[in-house]
């Protein structure tokens, strides 16, 4: 299913919102020609030199423990040959998503524990990507990005549609039962999924990545054969059982039925996703001080 299905009264309600953050201009700059078979390291670090800011981020990331390269990248175009142009561009996506929200009027409290989930499941979602073969290749930079970017409506909530924000937080005292997505459907008709589609299609990002940020609670509705979708619905999954207090456990929810089958992922190896994160997860420091988080 395409997410050209999602209501146009959801499309509506993103387009009136006022100054919604965009990729800086770079990230469309390396998008449109990341496809070229032609283009050099050389002209991607000539792109990126012309934002010294996300090049000084870019270099931080390859450089942090997210990598774990055994020695130091010096210049954007090493960076660029040593982890790939995929690779540059997820991070600068990346890099790009955790600054476009700084100096916003938002709960402090809401902002920590939304970049240190999404931040979790980007990392999962990492993981993910290099142990599930079941379904093809997914690279494992896009997995990351679609963690990191898969709850992205619940930001744009909380920054711009602060009424209907409220509204629900205080259904969901009401209601402990259901998941997060569906008070936000019996609220407001429309849920954070679809929010953060419609941005990501604003974005232009990735087919691969929209349909992971719209889809990731129901990803048998995903398009592709090889889906990030799924693994971004698993790698929730795993983030919340791993990291969720026991107060927050009726968050957890389960992963849809057939999911496990489809993807060859067994209740063992959701277990040992769940070690593997707590381990990867410590290099996500870089990630968090660009959140302005710690």
């Amino acid at each position: 299913m395409s997410t050209a299905v999602i209501d146009n009264k959801v499309r509506q309600v993103v387009s009136n919102i006022r100054n919604l953050p965009t990729p800086p201009i770079v990230f469309h700059q390396i998008q449109k020609v990341i496809n070229d078979s032609k283009v050099s390291a050389g002209q991607i670090a000539g792109i990126l030199s012309e934002d010294p800011a996300m090049s000084v981020k870019v270099l931080k990331l390859t450089n942090s423990a997210f990598y774990g390269l055994s020695r130091e990248i010096e210049s954007v175009k090493q960076a660029v040959v040593i982890v790939g142009l995929e690779a540059i561009k997820n991070l600068v996506l990346s890099a790009s998503v955790l600054d476009m929200f700084k100096g916003k009027d938002i709960d402090q409290d809401f902002q920590e524990k939304f970049w240190r989930h999404s931040l979790a499941v980007g990392f999962c979602g990492r993981i993910l990507a290099r142990k599930v073969k079941s379904r093809g290749m997914i690279d494992p930079d896009s997995a990351f990005s679609g963690g990191l970017l898969h709850d992205i409506g619940k930001m744009v909530l909380s920054c711009f549609l602060t009424k209907e924000h409220k509204a629900i937080e205080d259904e969901r005292l009401i209601d402990q039962k259901s998941q997060t997505f569906q008070v936000e459907e019996k609220v407001l008709g429309y849920n954070h999924a679809q929010i953060g589609a419609i941005l990501a299609e604003t974005w232009k990002l990735p087919q691969r990545l929209t349909e992971a940020v719209a889809f990731h609670h129901c990803p048998q509705l995903s398009e592709s054969e090889a889906p990030v979708s799924y693994i971004i619905h698993i790698a929730d999954y795993v983030a919340k059982k791993t990291f969720y207090d026991n107060d927050e456990q009726y968050l957890i929810g389960e992963l849809v039925e057939g999911v496990q089958e489809y993807m060859q992922v067994s209740n063992e190896d959701l277990d040992t996703y769940c070690e593997l994160l707590r381990e990867e997860y410590l290099k996500a420091e870089t990630f968090m001080k660009m959140a302005g988080i710690s």
